[in-house]
């Protein structure tokens, strides 16, 4: 197996309030590590696809680079489906919803303002592509046929659910190309000079980069609120562990 994303580390203000959202209306079930973090794991695994940081001195960041979403990939359609059912009960406010041909996901944001992306991959046969590149687009989801592949109640997570991608917003997009291919990710496709996508084995995306108001802009303050660092897992590599300039911390290794 290649390169996957693991555990998405959060800073936040309110660490109770933000557990609630992603056990309620996510469908994590939430473990506490101690009195100020707690991890958010599928459903049967110990494996978090969140950690919460709970600092009440947190500070929102504007005008920086980070997170532009973090992407809950589940299982199958129906697990989407099903999943989109429940979060329209919930009355939780989505932000959109897309068709990217390779996928289909739906978008919102927690309550601390981190933006999130929940969806379900295609068959890679049905992927469309140009040579080595795979052909993404933004098109309406059909939200109702979607709905019909819905099956029984939500009970969240379920086994196999994990991060699939994490979207950036950076300063350079050339930069994050070069540092995300020095690991293993190849560009796998491309918006202009403001976006870019990469993956490991052929993958649509791992890693999404953009531009779209960040350019030259600067990192956020060490205490902001948001994305403090993500996992990057290479199970066949040796173990080690790295720290990029913008303070990502990329782990490599079998753990």
């Amino acid at each position: 197996m290649g390169a996957e994303i693991g555990a998405v580390h959060l800073r936040v203000r309110v660490l109770a309030h933000i557990t609630d959202f992603y056990t309620t209306v996510m469908g994590a079930r939430a473990a506490p590590l101690d009195g100020n973090t707690t991890a958010l794991h599928p459903e049967g695994s110990d494996d978090p696809l969140f950690v919460l940081h709970g600092d009440p001195a947190a500070r929102p960041a504007r005008g920086t680079t980070g997170l532009f979403h973090a992407a809950v990939l589940l299982p199958t359609r129906a697990d989407l489906a099903t999943w989109l059912h429940h979060a329209l009960t919930t009355g939780w406010r989505l932000q959109g919803a897309s068709d990217h041909a390779v996928s289909e996901a739906i978008y919102l944001a927690d309550p601390a303002g981190n933006g999130l992306e929940v969806y379900r991959d295609r068959p890679r046969a049905e992927w469309p592509m140009r040579g080595d590149q795979v052909t993404m687009v933004t098109a309406p989801l059909d939200l109702d046929d979607l709905l019909a592949a819905a099956a029984g109640q939500w009970v969240g997570w379920p086994p196999g659910t994990r991060i699939g991608h994490v979207h950036l917003r950076v300063n350079d997009i050339a930069q994050a190309a070069d540092f995300y291919g020095a690991l293993g990710f190849a560009v796998m496709a491309r918006y202009g000079q403001q976006a870019v996508f990469l993956g490991a084995d052929g993958y649509h995306h791992h890693i999404g980069a953009n531009t779209w108001g960040t350019a030259g802009a600067p990192p956020p303050p060490p205490d902001a609120a948001g994305l403090m660092h993500f996992e990057i897992r290479m199970p066949d590599a040796a173990a080690q562990e790295r720290t990029d300039p913008a303070g990502l911390r990329v782990r490599i290794g079998s753990g």
